[in-house]
């Protein structure tokens, strides 16, 4: 049974960072793409960052690029996303995708003052 949980959301001032972590279980992680994404209320979910199987590649959405950095660890079956600057326009549900077809249940971002 796949499982992958995130974790590490909460409430930040403006400026401020976070890094969100991705637990998963259940399947050879190595294998697999693995992506960030978020949904801001009232708004369609959206990528915003990408990282290869082994690491090696990533890409990011314009909004996050230079703020926002994801990597992985693959010996220990979870990817991570280090959030800095953060902005009150990057308050979302974070969420991580493992291989496309595997889902956490999200964690809370909230940046307000």
């Amino acid at each position: 049974q796949v499982q992958v949980v995130e974790s590490g959301g909460g409430l930040v001032q403006p400026g401020g960072s976070l890094r969100l972590s991705c637990a998963a279980s259940g399947l050879t992680f190595s294998r697999y793409v693995m992506t960030w994404n978020r949904q801001a209320p009232g708004k369609s979910r959206e990528v915003v960052a990408v990282i290869s199987s082994g690491g090696s590649s990533t890409n990011y959405a314009d909004a996050v690029k230079g703020r926002f950095t994801i990597t992985r660890d693959n010996a220990k079956n979870t990817g991570y996303l280090q959030m800095n600057s953060l902005k009150p326009e990057d308050t979302a549900v974070y969420y991580c995708n493992v291989g496309g077809d595997y889902w956490g249940q999200g964690t809370q971002v909230t940046v307000s003052s």
